[in-house]
């Protein structure tokens, strides 16, 4: 009877434990879902800031004038990661691959100085992992919904690249592909290196659903920039150095702000996807401590018959 109780028992916090994943990833869910409207509402935005930086920097005949964020540095001594994490556990391997994809970065590029810059608490783990220098701590939220949130982190690492801090600096997130896949990444955000060769043009944030390769670009323009007749020329007022200098800030804080978007529709899908499994494996467990309920309950009960038989035989001897 003792082993029946315990097992009921045993039931009641597997169903208890059950409610709390299935509610968890309900909110997941949820939070997954306005993520994702986010990231995608601001991707092509993102993308077209990147092409008009092309532009315009194609069109300055003398490189000397490009913005001080544009220039590359000859030797790079000391470099610096924006570490986007989360705040909070039950997300599967979140935290650690994108932990793991930045100091494999660091390692690829040899023996560097290398600092860190964190957005989530999870990110604390390359200090007391690997002993990283942490330099600066940012409170992240679950939703971010104006770029204003990531501007500090910006307004940082553009003064910190400018007074000569850091030869580079690289943001590590994770780059929302759909709810069952996301790719750990890190990025250089500064230089802004305009000669980049990337598929995607070197912008935060990969949607085949949006062209962002150069092919995609020149048949856009081949087909809304000229006629048969007219070919369409940019024109900068001011100038395209004074509008290349308000720009390339805004491109900054642009890349951070979808890249903390993207890191936040991969948490919470991830959440969601844990959570799920979670409670699919609770309901696993709810079942067979349910046989072995039924087990143990026949057995008690095939016990007692016997016993009153065993009785009743006694007797009539």
């Amino acid at each position: 009877m003792a082993k029946t109780k315990e097992i009921q028992r045993r039931i009641k916090s597997v169903n208890n434990t059950k409610k709390i994943t299935k509610a968890m990833e309900m909110v997941a869910a949820a939070k997954m879902r306005k993520s994702v409207e986010a990231v995608l509402k601001t991707r092509t935005y993102a993308n077209l800031a990147w092409t008009t930086i092309l532009n315009i920097s194609g069109s300055l005949e003398d490189g000397k004038n490009l913005h001080p964020l544009l220039h590359v540095r000859p030797e790079t001594k000391r470099v610096a990661i924006i570490l986007i994490s989360s705040n909070r556990g039950l997300c599967g391997s979140f935290n650690t691959n994108i932990i793991n994809k930045a100091v494999a970065g660091i390692k690829k590029h040899g023996d560097i100085e290398t600092d860190f810059i964190l957005l989530g608490k999870k990110g604390l783990a390359v200090n007391s992992r690997y002993g990283y220098n942490i330099v600066a701590e940012f409170d992240k939220v679950d939703f971010v919904s104006e770029i204003k949130e990531v501007m500090p982190i910006a307004r940082l690492a553009m003064d910190d690249y400018l007074n000569g801090k850091y030869d580079k600096i690289f943001v590590a997130y994770t780059d929302f592909v759909s709810a069952t896949k996301q790719i750990p990444r890190v990025k250089q955000i500064l230089p802004i290196d305009i000669n980049v060769d990337e598929e995607y043009l070197g912008v935060v944030g990969r949607d085949e659903r949006v062209g962002t390769t150069k092919e995609y670009i020149a048949e856009k323009e081949a087909k809304y920039l000229r006629d048969s007749e007219y070919n369409y020329l940019f024109t900068y007022e001011p100038s395209p150095q004074a509008v290349l200098d308000q720009m390339v800030p805004r491109l900054v804080e642009v890349q951070l702000f979808q890249a903390l978007l993207e890191s936040n529709a991969s948490e919470h899908s991830i959440r969601m996807a844990s959570m799920h499994q979670a409670t699919e494996a609770a309901s696993d467990i709810v079942k067979e401590l349910v046989l072995f309920y039924n087990k143990a309950r026949q057995a008690v009960i095939t016990s007692e018959i016997a016993e009153i038989s065993a009785g009743a035989n006694a007797l009539k001897a």
